[in-house]
């Protein structure tokens, strides 16, 4: 999850929580006050009618029944008198209730006053009741107008915060993307500052920019490391070839004395190969080509079968090339031959006498693909995992090679923006898919 959408995710829900509490303490406390305000109404009520009767109006109040009940017109109040036996001791303390009471079929919740008094020598219950369904309605009501309130508070909150981080982060991403993600060569690195009155982001960019100018400097320094090292390599391993070859040129030397001067030979071509290799790969990563050829696949392919045929025909393999796409991308000719050279060449290396190798090719949305498959020996997976890395052969040792070849084809798909897929099993033969963006085609 993006920092931006993190930030706006804790305000909604630290805002959600703190309406929620607020707002169960605002209808907690208004059901108190309504309760409250109704036990204060009924308690008047009480003293008055206590203190205005007389003997009359309790006879008449009972007339000559048990109970006296009266509700008034509205339902909305009650009066309910009851005599009590004077033997009994009686409670003159005023209790409050809330119950439900039906009344011509209608159910209403009432606040009910209970009070036990004396009057003129005798004893009575007197339950004097309000309806409550007032407090409760209004209760509900502020309820559910609480939460429209907060929903569309979190609503609005969501998209003001949303738009607000997305505002205050924007120069963090336009640093990310600036000075890091688009950022291929780092001689040709922007070190302009980003406009931001965030003091962290000013930091972040100072320090970025700090970085990346140790980074240049190293890069350049590594360039004319690599270019010094390969002219100082290159040309001693030139003059100890030439001079070998003279020498073995000469009709005086014995047989013993040839072989080993072939073998000094061959581990002097080796070691050539090996550091041109080396350079190759630094060029690449270095983006020292140019990448404007139109490379027809096709034909690249069939270039490549030529320069191999021989080493086919003496493996006496099986080579299919079923490409049916016409494709033609824009790139670097002589390294897009590379790449498809050193995979080949592979797989003719590792497949036994009487394989077969087969190229194939389709286009989809990703792109298009080109798959080189063979019946050669395979990788385990712990092999296949470093199978980019320089100088790793797995156990292949009994094969001649400098374990460069995948390295270098990796270095130039990444230059091209290719993306390279192999899949393999030990002793069931491997698969290589490249696949070429939509926008390298032309």
């Amino acid at each position: 999850m993006r920092l931006q959408e993190k930030f706006t995710l804790y305000n909604a829900v630290t805002k959600l929580i703190l309406i929620f509490i607020l707002g169960s303490i605002i209808l907690f406390s208004l059901e108190k006050i309504s309760i409250h305000h109704l036990d204060n109404r009924l308690l008047k009520k009480e003293t008055k009618l206590i203190a205005n009767l007389n003997d009359s109006e309790v006879d008449s109040l009972l007339n000559a029944q048990q109970t006296f009940t009266d509700y008034n017109i509205l339902k909305d109040e009650f009066i309910v008198l009851t005599p009590l036996n004077s033997k009994l001791k009686i409670d003159t303390i005023a209790k409050f209730s809330t119950g439900d009471r039906e009344i011509a079929g209608d159910i209403e919740t009432y606040r009910i006053l209970t009070k036990q008094f004396k009057y003129e020598d005798k004893y009575y219950e007197l339950n004097l009741g309000t309806t409550a369904s007032g407090a409760l309605s209004i209760k509900k009501s502020l309820g559910m107008y609480m939460f429209i309130v907060l929903m569309v508070s979190l609503s609005i909150t969501l998209v003001t915060d949303y738009a607000f981080t997305r505002f205050l982060l924007k120069p963090f991403y336009k640093i990310v993307d600036q000075k890091i993600n688009k950022v291929n060569d780092p001689t040709a690195f922007d070190y302009s500052k980003i406009a931001t009155s965030t003091a962290d982001f000013v930091l972040l960019d100072n320090s970025i920019n700090g970085l990346m100018k140790k980074l240049s400097d190293l890069f350049l320094l590594e360039k004319q490391f690599i270019a010094n090292v390969s002219h100082e390599l290159l040309t001693p391993i030139s003059i100890l070839n030439g001079r070998l070859e003279n020498i073995l040129a000469s009709e005086k030397l014995d047989e013993e004395h040839e072989e080993k001067l072939i073998a000094s030979l061959k581990t002097l071509s080796r070691l050539k190969a090996i550091i041109n290799s080396l350079l190759l790969i630094s060029k690449i990563e270095n983006e020292q080509y140019l990448k404007t050829d139109q490379v027809n696949i096709l034909d690249e392919a069939d270039d490549i079968y030529e320069e191999l045929e021989e080493r086919i025909a003496a493996k006496n393999l099986i080579y299919q090339q079923l490409l049916k796409e016409k494709v033609v991308i824009k790139g670097n000719k002589a390294l897009i031959h590379i790449l498809l050279m050193n995979i080949t060449n592979n797989a003719i290396k590792y497949t036994p006498n009487h394989g077969s190798i087969t190229l194939t090719d389709e286009i989809d949305d990703e792109g298009y693909q080109l798959h080189i498959s063979d019946s050669g020996v395979g990788m385990e997976p712990k092999i296949l995992e470093k199978v980019f890395q320089r100088f790793e052969r797995g156990n292949n040792d009994h094969i001649s090679g400098s374990g460069l070849g995948l390295a270098i084809a990796n270095s130039i798909a990444k230059f091209h923006h290719i993306a390279v897929d192999i899949s393999s099993q030990k002793d069931a033969g491997t698969k290589v898919t490249l696949t070429f963006p939509l926008s390298n085609l032309v």
